[in-house]
């Protein structure tokens, strides 16, 4: 992808997980959302038979876990979800 990076915003259950992590878990996070805000879909976790559901994605490292939307036309993505196992 070229141009710039994608906006990135939380969901209120997000936001109040991501307050919640230690510090090295934060700091994984936002590794990851660089790189998500960088290529919305440079993780193919999606299901690609579901051109519908693409803008829905789901990337992991390690224990933690991100679900965001990429919405399309406000060059925006919304973290839905963050799950730290452990």
């Amino acid at each position: 992808m070229t141009g710039q990076p994608y906006a990135v915003g939380f969901s209120a259950p997000a936001a109040k997980d991501l307050n919640s992590l230690p510090e090295h878990a934060e700091d994984t996070v936002w590794d990851v959302l660089d790189a998500a805000a960088a290529d919305p879909w440079g993780f193919r976790q999606w299901n690609a038979d579901d051109p519908e559901g693409e803008d829905v994605s789901y990337t992991s490292v390690g224990q933690l876990s991100l679900t965001y939307w990429v919405n399309r036309p406000l060059h925006r993505l919304t973290i839905l979800n963050i799950v730290r196992l452990g």
